[in-house]
Formats: C-alpha cells, structure tokens, sequence
C-alpha cells in the first residue's frame, strides 16, 4: 500500500501529525519504534487535561486515538529512506518498506549525560533536567545542580525557585564570574567547586553526590544539563544534518515555522527539529506540521485533477 504521508516516530508529535493527518481523511501511517524520551518518568507535566498522565498511557491514548480515524501505526524502526517517482520509500529493521508521497520525521532526541557514574540510572526520576517538568515534583528537596556546558549559573538559580536548598556543583563548567557568585549568594546558592565521581544512592534513591576527592555533599535531587541530539538515518539518507543549537544545548533539523525541511516533501516536528520542546509543544508541532503536509497534498491533488480536466477527462474525486 502507498500512503499519503509517512511519519516517522509514535510520540507525542508523530501521533498528533498522525491523528490529524488521519481527520483529514488521509491515509497515514506512524512508524513507532517504542523508545520514548520520557519513558523514564513517573507522569507528563504542563500538558493541559492530561497533567501526571504516564508517557506510556498518553502514547496508548494516542494510538487508539489515530487507528479509531483510520489511520495506521506500525511497531518498527526506520532504518534509511530514498526518494522515489511517487515520493518516498522508507525500510523498516526486519525488512519490512512502506512507500508515501510525503514524509514526516518526528523521531524525537537522545540526551548525552555528562559522564558521572550512577546518573544514567536515575535519569528522569531524581536526576532531572527541566525545571517546568519535573519542578513541582522536587520541590522544597535539596537539590545538587550538576555545572557542565555554559548555563550552570542560571540552571541554579532557576531551581531555586522550586527550593530553598540549592548547591551548584561546578563539575566541568567554568566557576561563577565575580558578578555570579555574588547573585548566587545573593539568593543563598552554595556553590561547590571540583569534579563529581557518581551519585550516591541508598535504597533506590539519591542521598547526595561524591567529588573526586572522596568528599560527598548530601542531596536527594540532581538537576543535569544534558545535551540533546537529534539524529535520524531517515533524514541523513535525504541529505539533511542536524544543525548546533544557537544556545549550545545540542543539535537538532532545521526547518521552517511549519517544519518543512530544504527537501520538498520532507517535514519535522518536535524534538527532532526544536531541542526545547515540552511534550505539550511536541503535540502542538505535529499538528502544524501535518496540516503544512495536507495542504501541500491538496495542492498535488488539484493540479493532478486540473491536468485531467483540461485534457478532456471526466473531473476526479478525491476525498
């Protein structure tokens, strides 16, 4: 089967494209790999309606939401594409293929932790990174600040809005300027300076973080600044590279206010083109994106029937 548009990726900005795309009566299908950024985490946060929802029911929600309109979601991973006569074919692992005339990439990003032993088990439980997500959670807890990019000074006093008790560990960033120490006391922002050898954990939870030099500084919260990076065979195999983010928080495709790409017939949407999107800004992305698509399929549709008119031919419907 050909379909009208392929979307790459099942999370919250593929399977909103998908739902829309699947309203607008065309034949879609969602290729979902399984593998959610957020799987880690207890609830979604700042999504409205659907506030604490588990990643994972939000996603089953959305399945159900695009096969009830006719749309279609296959369990794979997207291994490669090429351009073709009608558009686009795209592999599956297993060797599966699908054919569409447009393609839309929503495959999300991977975060790049800082090497510090420990943290990668406790990603998006007590070792978290996005204030507005995971704040309120945290909140009024101690929380180590872990320094590393070039944001580390605003990252603490961010979290401090949510506690009282903040330490700034400088780890591999550079140590607070004259003027930032004086704001990070300012607002009682300990900061301590020196590497950071590993979390400690005690009975499946953070109890503080351990220096280099053996000293550890209790905390139950660690708040990291990963950096996110988009990478997609798909998008590769059409001649697209992820870009430096402007504010050196990762990579990402660049792509127009809807998500059109430099390929004709190639869109984004979500982490895959903006590393700073919430889940709820995801959802939102995939919906331009995919009305961008449906309008770029009406216009095919009525030059291909504007050619059968002219040449004498009974006029074609099209749903």
């Amino acid at each position: 089967m050909e379909y009208d548009v392929i979307v790459i990726g099942g999370g919250a900005a593929g399977l909103s494209a998908g739902l829309t795309l699947a309203r607008a009566r065309r034949a879609v299908v969602v290729v979902d790999a399984g593998e959610p950024r957020n799987a880690p985490a207890e609830g979604v946060h700042g999504f409205l309606s659907q506030d604490g929802m588990p990643p994972a029911d939000l996603l089953a929600a959305g399945r159900a939401e695009v096969t009830r309109y006719g749309g279609t979601v296959v369990d794979g991973v997207a291994r490669g594409a090429r351009r073709t006569a009608e558009g686009f074919e795209v592999d599956l692992d297993g060797g599966g293929r699908l054919a569409g005339r447009r393609l839309l990439v929503a495959s999300g990003l991977v975060d790049e932790l800082p090497e510090v032993a420990g943290l990668r088990e406790r990603w998006g439980r007590d070792a978290v990174h996005c204030p507005y997500c995971h704040g309120w959670e945290v909140r009024d807890k101690p929380i180590g600040v872990l320094g590393a990019g070039t944001h580390a000074v605003d990252k603490a006093l961010l979290f401090r809005q949510w506690s009282a008790d903040v330490v700034l560990f400088t780890h591999t960033a550079a140590p607070p300027t004259v003027e930032e120490a004086e704001r990070l006391a300012a607002r009682g922002v300990r900061v301590v300076e020196g590497r950071v050898a590993a979390v400690e954990v005690s009975g499946d939870r953070v109890t503080g973080l351990r220096l280099s030099d053996g000293t550890v500084v209790a905390r139950e919260v660690v708040a990291v600044t990963s950096r996110m990076v988009a990478s997609s065979p798909v998008l590769a195999d059409l001649g697209l590279k992820p870009v430096e983010h402007p504010m050196g928080l990762g990579a990402a495709y660049p792509a127009g206010p809807m998500g059109q790409t430099d390929v004709p017939g190639v869109w984004v949407a979500g982490n895959a083109t903006d590393v700073m999107a919430q889940v709820v800004t995801a959802a939102a992305q995939g919906v331009m994106a995919a009305a961008a698509v449906n309008m770029d399929l009406v216009n095919e549709d009525a030059e291909r029937a504007l050619a059968g008119y002219r040449d004498g031919n009974s006029p074609a419907t099209i749903p």
